[in-house]
């Protein structure tokens, strides 16, 4: 795309606070990386756009693969820099010469209305100025020090910014090159070069993800009227030979687990949870030991086609948490890989926990694991959700 208004995605920021052990732009929100839906406010928009990601420097790769898949038109992608500013000034770096007008973007504002991309984008052809869009703030706002009131602040003289954040290209162009400072927003950077910045008016939808409880206000909005259903799952192996696979981990020393497939415990729970929700029978029935296709086949093998039945049935997964019940590996030091790695597998936040039985059952006299699944999903078909994870 060459038009004459662009937007720069910033999807490069760790997001330590959402805790899903993955860059925040790649959670998945109701099965889409955050970063994609984004694509779903462009979309929406009546300006057209030419789209730049700015993404971690090892996802370069892979981002362009996912929006290629995704079916959700087509970007630039490059690699960010050490901080949001020079990410930006990537990004920047990377729009087509033709447009005059760019919007900056954080890929965490994952439910922002296209329209108030337009309304952003129409305000700068108007004016020639910054404009940031912003809600007026409701709660009474104090200045502290050392947890002390200091003073009550006017809240009328107040706004909560948010983005996208729109500039005339060579004004911001110019203005990310003289300024070096780190600033926490664009137009900070605008207007500490000189430049005047407007505010239009904001939209609550546009909310910024930044912590669980946004992200699950995120996904209740997308619910909406979606039937949602709970399943149950549990698998056990016994210890046998070769090297364990659990969790979608390789534990080097320690025991494996015997099964047809690789034996992955877990695994096994969160399909048997998923397709117990969706009414799709379970693992055993979907993918029998008599299959030699699945003859020593990997969890993800398991994860991925379970996923694509319940895309088949209309339902998406919204989250799911297990419970792995055994004596040994100790899981704690990895469990926010093993979240990670599920996660991206199944589309939706995993959430992994463990335990023991104190010596009473097989599991308690080190015979093998179990591990326990719920699932949570919801009707809905969203794009190859499956082929959005990093």
């Amino acid at each position: 795309m060459n038009s004459a208004t662009a937007i720069v995605i910033v999807a490069a920021g760790e997001g330590s606070r959402l805790g899903y052990g993955m860059p925040k732009a790649y959670v998945p929100l109701a099965g889409v990386p955050l970063f994609l839906r984004a694509f779903d406010s462009v979309a929406a928009a009546s300006t057209e756009l030419s789209v730049v990601v700015v993404a971690p420097a090892d996802l370069v790769g892979r981002t362009r693969a996912m929006i290629d898949r995704s079916g959700r038109g087509s970007a630039v992608v490059v690699a960010g820099g050490e901080s949001r500013h020079a990410s930006v000034r990537l990004g920047l770096d990377a729009i087509p010469s033709s447009a005059d007008v760019v919007l900056v973007h954080d890929a965490a504002r994952a439910l922002t209305p296209g329209s108030l991309m337009d309304r952003v984008v129409d305000a700068v052809r108007a004016s020639g100025n910054g404009v940031v869009p912003g809600l007026p703030i409701a709660d009474t706002i104090k200045r502290t020090a050392d947890r002390v009131v200091i003073e009550t602040v006017d809240r009328s003289l107040l706004t909560a910014v948010q983005t996208p954040q729109g500039f005339p290209r060579d004004a911001l162009i110019s203005a990310y090159e003289s300024v070096t400072d780190e600033h926490t927003d664009d137009t900070a950077v605008f207007a500490a070069a000189g430049g005047t910045v407007e505010v239009v008016a904001g939209e609550p939808l546009a909310f910024k993800v930044t912590t669980a409880d946004d992200l699950a206000r995120a996904e209740s909005l997308l619910a909406g009227d979606a039937e949602q259903r709970v399943g149950t799952g549990i698998d056990a192996h016994a210890f046998g030979d070769g090297p364990l696979r659990l969790a979608g981990l390789d534990w080097p020393g320690e025991r494996g687990l015997s099964g047809h497939s690789d034996g992955d415990a877990v695994a096994h729970a969160i399909c048997d949870a998923l397709l117990s929700a969706a009414g799709l029978g379970d693992i055993g029935a979907r993918f029998g030991t008599a299959d030699p296709r699945y003859a020593g086949a990997s969890g993800e093998v398991f994860v991925t086609a379970t996923i694509g039945l319940l895309a088949e049935a209309g339902f998406v997964p919204v989250n799911v948490s297990v419970q792995i019940v055994g004596n040994s590996p100790r899981f704690s030091p990895r469990r926010a890989e093993a979240q990670a790695v599920l996660s991206a597998w199944v589309g939706a936040p995993v959430t992994v926990s463990a335990t023991t039985t104190d010596g009473l059952g097989f599991t308690g006299r080190g015979e093998g694991i179990a591990a326990v699944a719920t699932a949570l999903i919801r009707s809905g078909s969203p794009r190859n959700s499956r082929d959005h994870t990093p």
